[in-house]
């Protein structure tokens, strides 16, 4: 540790992300998205006017924000937009979460709010899943300063349906409910609807999953007019002009192709379907799936050993030494080609 470093940065423990390999490889690790973004993506990258960067975005982001609102049904002025959807939720954490009061989160969940917990100073409650692996929407409690959980939650990929939450909605009245839905578009059902009615209902996500978009870096907020001003209120003070001109530019060219992005989810949603089957063949415990990822297990095989296996025979996917996934294999959804290569290798580890 340096000498140089605040008090506050020598207790964190930062967020760890899935493996970026320089090597080739089958790259099933990252939940990206195996087919390539909507064909008017190119067109902007081969025809966006260089000249116009050398000038300041709109630092409002506008042409974005009013896109995103056409595609959800909801005004420009409730729609927030950032640098993936972890900036948004890095801005949420600090404007609606520094409380007194612990935020509550699933015990299993995406990893990297217990890491913004900690940079931001606030205290955590984990709430277990359910015996079915799902998030236990009964346990959050009024008692807390907001509560947070990803829908389909990741990486269990079990998703509640908008009514759920809006039960949850019903009895959590006084503080922010978040819902990040990075993975909504493979399967889940959108609590964007709710927020008419619920004044405190945030939704988050992001263009990387299902508009494959990934190395773009965008991600988006949805919400009460009171909530957006909030996020806009820390982005102003920490980064005025988050989202760049060639960025915006491309995130609406994706928005615009409605028939590419349903296929590209049909596609990746028929894939996963097919790969629960072959899994579930070779003895696997598959948990049920409404996101680009399947999470499971092997009744016989250790994980790990599993997990070398596969990257031993060019094959990459993501295994989380926790106590509580040691024994799961998380495994994103690729191509048809790439799934049969995958079968092909796991039926020689596991004979």
């Amino acid at each position: 540790m340096s000498q140089f470093w605040s008090p506050a940065v020598r207790e964190l423990t930062p967020y760890v992300p899935g493996e970026q390999p320089r090597e080739k490889l089958i790259k099933l690790n990252t939940n990206e998205n195996p087919y390539p973004p909507a064909p008017g993506v190119e067109a902007v990258l081969r025809e966006y006017p260089v000249d116009h960067l050398r000038l300041y975005p709109d630092p409002q982001s506008l042409a974005l924000r009013q896109a995103l609102a056409r595609e959800y049904g909801v005004e420009a002025e409730q729609v927030f937009v950032g640098n993936g959807s972890d900036e948004v939720l890095a801005l949420a954490f600090q404007a609606f979460f520094c409380h007194d009061r612990p935020l509550e989160m699933p015990e299993i969940t995406y990893s990297f709010y217990p890491v913004y917990c900690k940079l931001y100073g606030i205290e955590r409650r984990a709430l277990p899943l359910d015996q079915q692996w799902r998030v236990d929407l009964d346990a959050f409690t009024t008692e807390s300063g907001g509560a947070i959980f990803a829908n389909p939650n990741a990486p269990t990929a079990h998703g509640h349906p908008r009514e759920a939450i809006a039960t949850l909605l019903e009895r959590l009245t006084d503080q922010v409910v978040l819902v990040d839905e990075a993975y909504v578009d493979f399967g889940g059902e959108s609590a964007v609807p709710l927020i008419e009615r619920y004044p405190n209902l945030l939704v988050t996500g992001t263009f990387s999953k299902s508009r494959s978009l990934a190395g773009l870096r965008l991600g988006y907020a949805i919400g009460s007019r009171e909530l957006i001003e909030g996020l806009e209120r820390v982005k102003d003070s920490f980064n005025s002009y988050p989202i760049d001109s060639l960025a915006s530019a491309l995130g609406i060219a994706s928005l615009e192709d409605r028939e590419h992005f349903d296929a590209c989810r049909e596609r990746v949603i028929t894939t996963r379907e097919r790969t629960v089957r072959r899994l579930a063949e070779l003895g696997f415990e598959v948990l049920p799936s409404q996101a680009n990822f399947v999470l499971a297990r092997h009744s016989r095989h250790d994980a790990a050993q599993l997990f070398v296996g596969l990257r031993e025979r060019g094959i990459l996917v993501r295994h989380f030494n926790t106590d509580a996934l040691r024994g799961f294999l998380r495994i994103s959804i690729g191509t048809d080609d790439e799934m049969d290569s995958l079968i092909e290798v796991f039926e020689l580890l596991c004979r």
